[in-house]
This record gives C-alpha cells, structure tokens and sequence, in this order.
C-alpha cells in the first residue's frame, strides 16, 4: 500500500471515529433537552417582589405621605 492510501485510511478512520463518538454525545444529550427547565416553586423571588413581604416594606407603607412623591 502507498503512503498515499495509509494517510487516508488514516484520515477517515479518525473521520469515523470521531462521528461515532459525537453521536454518542448527542444520544446521552438528548433526554435532557427534552426535559427542558422546570419551573421553580418556592425558590427566590425576583424583582420589587422580593421586597413585599420585608418588615421594611410594611413599616414604609403604613407612613403617611407627607405629599412630595417619592
């Protein structure tokens, strides 16, 4: 066999070999994919709602406004 033959036998076992792996990467990927996120339940508030419950919130809110906006 040439050198020629042997560089691209070579070639194209790496070729195989690497296809063969990146499916298997994409078989075991797949599942969860598909799951996708699950919504949290009860987990950390985002936004001026995280302030809502606040000792803060309910003391500033019981503070009669003395007209400017703030």
């Amino acid at each position: 066999m040439s050198e020629d033959g042997r560089k691209r036998r070579g070639a194209m076992r790496t070729f195989v070999v690497g296809s063969v792996i990146g499916a298997a990467a994409a078989v075991v990927a797949t599942p969860r994919l598909r799951r996708g996120r699950r919504p949290e339940t009860g987990g950390p508030v985002a936004g001026l709602e995280a302030f809502e419950g606040a000792p803060c919130w309910h003391y500033d809110r019981s503070q009669p406004r003395d007209g400017d906006s703030r």
